[in-house]
């Protein structure tokens, strides 16, 4: 089963009843709403720092957005299964570039990076997917 096919489960869509074109706008919905629960939950980590540095709203959502990608390597990293280079090979990317991104140097990674960096991660943080798509799921139960 593919990774989309298994979110529309747990959304309670199936996949087989929609159009190629309708797949694909579901796909970028939700990919949409992973990344903003993805920030939120930053947000919730860096809460003291945000607070002690005084930051408002608006500088908190700058620095979450420069900052996404690099965060979450972070995160993989801190999982310990997997280190820059096994990042980098998961991706296809070079070496240098994932570490250009988890140093801060490069804030502006391509979206084929970002997107593959966001399924390694999804795969070493599990439970944490499973609670956005749940979350997501209930909130779209609630709209309809």
């Amino acid at each position: 089963m593919s990774a989309m096919q298994s979110w529309c489960y747990i959304v309670g869509i199936h996949p087989k009843n929609l159009t190629k074109e309708e797949i694909l706008l579901l796909e970028a919905e939700l990919f949409i709403r992973i990344c903003a629960e993805l920030k939120e939950q930053q947000r919730i980590q860096y809460k003291d720092y945000f607070r002690l540095m005084k930051f408002t709203v608006e500088m908190e959502n700058a620095m979450l957005e420069a900052n996404f990608l690099r965060l979450i390597i972070h995160d993989i990293i801190a999982t310990e299964e997997y280190d820059l280079r096994g990042i980098a090979y998961y991706t296809n990317t070079h070496e240098d570039v994932v570490q250009e991104i988890a140093s801060g140097c490069n804030t502006r990674p391509s979206a084929i990076l970002l997107q593959r960096t966001i399924e390694l991660h999804r795969s070493v943080r599990r439970d944490l997917y499973y609670a956005i798509m749940k979350k997501i799921s209930s909130e779209y139960a609630i709209a309809v």
